[in-house]
């Protein structure tokens, strides 16, 4: 079983969608302490939010790696998902209605029949 800190593998959509709208709404939560911390001159939770908000944006970079692995492409084209909103929200969006390869491919077994979510 893969780990979600692990950029090898595949995942099926329903799992990484799953996994997209908790990290995301993790970003948001971040970014509105952070703002809110930042008013407030309070740099300790300021920089503690700051962290959470690189470690989720890590963690959903990971998980499109993997939904990459899923479409059949290579993890290069994660890095197009860098750019600033709306245009990475789009692109994670596609990877959540993009339909994966059927059967194993070089990355790995189909995860519609290995997933548990």
């Amino acid at each position: 079983m893969s780990t979600i800190f692990k950029p090898e593998g595949r995942i099926s959509r329903r799992k990484y969608l799953v996994l997209f709208m908790f990290f995301y709404f993790t970003n948001i939560l971040s970014l509105m302490m952070m703002w809110q911390a930042y008013n407030q001159e309070a740099w300790p939770t300021f920089f503690s939010f700051s962290i959470i908000l690189i470690a989720s944006i890590i963690v959903l970079l990971i998980q499109a790696i993997k939904r990459f692995h899923d479409i059949g492409m290579d993890w290069k084209y994660a890095l197009y998902l860098l750019i600033p909103p709306p245009v990475n929200f789009i692109g994670f969006i596609w990877l959540a209605a993009k339909k994966g390869q059927d059967g194993p491919n070089e990355y790995g077994p189909d995860p519609r029949k290995t997933d548990i979510i």
